[in-house]
């Protein structure tokens, strides 16, 4: 692919959201076409599949196979046409997040979320993950009180501990691509270390 992936992870309330348009505006001062889309979503299929997803009761199984349904057609309705067109596509979240949210939350299979992986988006990685890690009690306090909460935002404390600790797994398992973002900082102090991270790389 001729583009660059970059992906954005964390706990819900870890505010990994809100520096992604600054990233993008960072980036749009040195190249032509930047893409921002978010998991679940990105397409009309997916974002109907993220509203049942969010909000319809279902076990983890039918969760990750929806989730994994939804980014199939994300893949190839808009990351994958974007990279091949040398866009840099920002995505918040993708498959980190699945196995942070289903394989260490929810305690699905790990060995059937890696080979869905294989088989819904093949080799393709992000080239940079930023995660946003956050103690989970703080994440839960910031959220607190700012819009009804999704079914992954009425878990309790021990479900973001056991997320946190899945994204901690897959950055130890592949540091090469992951940056550990401290979100406990202030707004300033967190987007200073993410353009830290894009300069590193020469972006």
């Amino acid at each position: 692919m001729a583009g660059r992936f970059i992906t954005f992870e964390g706990i819900d309330g870890a505010g990994k959201s809100t520096h992604i348009p600054a990233v993008a505006s960072h980036l749009r001062e040195r190249e032509s076409h930047v893409v921002c889309t978010r998991e679940p979503g990105g397409t009309s299929l997916a974002e109907s599949l993220r509203n049942l997803i969010l909000h319809a009761p279902m076990d983890a199984l039918t969760e990750t196979l929806l989730i994994f349904g939804a980014r199939r057609d994300h893949l190839q309705s808009v990351i994958v046409p974007a990279l091949a067109r040398g866009a840099t596509v920002l995505c918040d979240r993708f498959t980190d997040a699945t196995f942070a949210y289903q394989g260490a939350g929810r305690g699905f299979e790990l060995d059937t979320l890696s080979r869905l992986e294989r088989w819904v988006q093949g080799d393709l990685q992000p080239d940079l993950t930023l995660w946003f890690d956050l103690e989970p009690a703080l994440a839960l306090a910031r959220a607190a009180g700012s819009r009804n909460p999704d079914r992954f935002e009425e878990e309790d404390l021990a479900f973001f501990e056991r997320v946190r600790s899945g994204y901690r797994a897959r950055q130890e398992q592949r540091p090469e691509r992951f940056v550990r973002i401290d979100a406990a900082e202030e707004k300033r102090g967190v987007e200073e270390q993410v353009i830290a991270a894009l300069k590193a790389r020469g972006w």
